[in-house]
Formats: C-alpha cells, structure tokens, sequence
C-alpha cells in the first residue's frame, strides 16, 4: 500500500497578507491626542526685582488634599467660582499703576476687592495629593471668567466678541495688524494673572 503525499499549503502570500493587514490598522485607527492648556511662561524677572502687591488684590483659591475649593478662606462651589473671579477681576475699585481708574470695569468698586483689573491676581494653590480633574475645573472657571470679560469689552468696543477676533487674526494672511492691536488692547486692559502655587504638605 503506498502512502499519500499530504498537500503542502503555500505558505509565501501569509507574509505579504499579514503586512497589508498591518497596513490596513495603520491607517484606519485612530489615536487620542492629548489636549492641554496652552500657557505662555513670564519671562525671568530681574535680580533685584521686588513686586508689593497689596492683599486686597490676591484673590486666593485653594484645593484641599479632600478637593474642596476654598476662596479667601470659605468653603466654595465650583459652579460658583467663575462669578467670583469676574467680580473681583472687574470690580475696579482703586487705580492701576499709572494712577488710571478702571472705566470699563462694571464691578461694584467694593474697598476690600481689587483696585483694578491690571493688578488683580488669582492665585491657586493646591495641595500635591488634590485631584488633577478638580485642579484643571478650577483652573478652566477661572480661565473662563477672563473670556468672558475679555468677550464683553471686545463687544462693547468692536461689535465683535474677543474669541471671534482671535479667529479672525488666525485666519488672516498676511496677518491682519489692526486686529492684533484690538486684541492687544483688550489682553493689556484684561491680562490673565493667574499664580500657581503647589502645597507642599
């Protein structure tokens, strides 16, 4: 009796259907890119440099190692944080550093709240252990309330709000230097002056 040759399976296309579908993953998954928050770093400040910022101009916002919020010592929602920080930004209530009152600011001018928007410093602080979710909601409400700030003047002043006009330059080529006086106007008449502070416990 003779024995049957067993057919050989030819194995040569396995590697070039293997690549194609590697090939083929490649390009049709997708992957999640992380987003951040864009921050521009001050520059270095002078040796002797030596900055007298009066307490009625710090607005402090601390994150507990339990990630409770609290502003200037009381216990705080988050949803409430936002309003907080517009009304101490835009409260107006005293003179910048070249003896200029604050004429577009809408705030109450309360004595105790900043003197003017060009001097108000939100200042987070929060503990090592504080969540990273809590620490980036507190960070985009305060973020927010500049926009909206920022937003109103824009409007008042151009008819436009400020996000628009920052879309507008991005779009424009060449770019467009007399909407990057409007938007450099409002960015000096509201600069964004957050402190960040890490609580070392």
């Amino acid at each position: 009796m003779s024995r049957k040759k067993t057919p050989e399976i030819n194995t040569g296309s396995m590697a070039d259907i293997a690549f194609l579908l590697l090939i083929f993953f490649l390009v049709t998954t997708t992957m999640n890119v992380d987003s951040g928050i864009a921050r521009k770093i001050p520059q270095k400040p002078k040796d002797n440099f030596v900055m007298d910022i009066k307490e009625r101009n710090i607005l402090e916002v601390n994150i507990n190692s339990n990630n409770k919020l609290f502003v200037d010592g009381k216990i705080t929602q988050l949803k409430d944080l936002k309003q907080i920080a517009i009304n101490f930004i835009d409260n107006g209530g005293g003179l910048d550093i070249n003896k200029n009152a604050c004429e577009w600011c809408n705030g109450e001018k309360i004595i105790s709240s900043s003197e003017h928007p060009t001097k108000a410093i939100l200042s987070i602080k929060a503990d090592r252990t504080t969540n990273y979710e809590t620490y980036i909601n507190v960070l985009d409400n305060l973020n927010s309330a500049y926009s909206h700030l920022r937003n109103k003047l824009s409007s008042k002043l151009y008819q436009q709000n400020y996000m628009s006009l920052l879309e507008d330059y991005k779009k424009s080529n060449p770019k467009n230097e007399a909407l990057y006086q409007k938007i450099k106007l409002i960015r000096e008449k509201y600069p964004l002056l957050l402190s960040d502070v890490e609580i070392n416990n």
